[in-house]
């Protein structure tokens, strides 16, 4: 069996990381919108339409299951795609919103991501469907340059953490969700700074949601990474995160509809 995953750009590289981990053996084939990068300044219509997109290219894999890597795409296109698509579509919001539900002590969660992913509330409003969670939110957009330059050591970036998490720390979280798919490569410099929230990677909450889904997923263990346009970020980030796997470019028109 196989397994799609889209995201606009390079973070979803660390989804498509723990999804091959956990499963090993899947055929996994994964769509970088490197061309139209970021999503979460775009309107809610061109972010569902991006989706489609992606999501009718990779089920020419005969994929088996798709995951929405990007969180924006999570949170505007999913119930689009769930409509669409005759598979299996797996967010990264809920796996993460479920995973700290279950490991709040005091109801009181954070949640961090791109300015698109925070004004859609999609965290919150799933958060607040499932108890009386107090949810603070915070759009943290300068993490994603820093990890796209690889400055997740950088002294700088201890300052901007600070700087952008001080507040909704100061309202007593013990969670905090990690809601865009770049800001687990800051997992362990968050972590440094306050050692008593625990930390939700919804790329890790991602595979292990669909884990216990049960799915059949053996394959031949084969691995493709697709890009839509060159990406210097997205080369450098892949060494890091997934290795050696040779990145494949296709022309944008081979998945636009207009």
């Amino acid at each position: 069996m196989s397994i799609g995953i889209f995201d606009s750009g390079v973070g979803g590289l660390t989804v498509f990381k723990e999804i091959s981990k956990t499963f090993p053996s899947a055929d996994i084939y994964y769509l970088g919108d490197t061309a139209r990068v970021p999503y979460g300044n775009k309107s809610k219509e061109t972010i569902i339409r991006y989706s489609l997109e992606c999501a009718n290219y990779l089920v020419g894999f005969d994929i088996d299951i798709l995951v929405v890597a990007c969180n924006t795409a999570s949170s505007y296109a999913i119930n689009v795609l769930k409509d669409s698509l005759n598979i299996p579509v797996i967010g990264v919001i809920n796996p993460g919103v479920q995973e700290a539900v279950k490991v709040t002590k005091n109801k009181k969660i954070g949640v961090i991501g791109t300015y698109g992913t925070i004004r859609s509330n999609s965290y919150k409003n799933r958060l607040e469907e499932l108890g009386e969670y107090q949810v603070y939110q915070k759009a943290c957009p300068l993490f994603v340059p820093i990890v796209e330059e690889g400055l997740m050591n950088h002294k700088i970036t201890k300052l901007i953490i600070k700087e952008y998490l001080e507040d909704i720390v100061s309202k007593g979280i013990d969670t905090i969700i990690l809601g865009c798919t770049h800001y687990p490569l800051l997992k362990d410099k968050i972590k440094e700074i306050y050692p008593s929230i625990t930390i939700i990677d919804s790329s890790k909450a991602t595979a292990n949601y669909i884990k216990k889904l049960g799915f059949d997923l053996s394959g031949s263990g084969n691995r493709r990474i697709f890009i839509t346009d060159e990406s210097p970020a997205f080369e450098n980030l892949k060494s890091s995160v997934v290795g050696s796997i040779k990145l494949e470019k296709i022309e944008l028109s081979k998945i636009c509809t207009l």
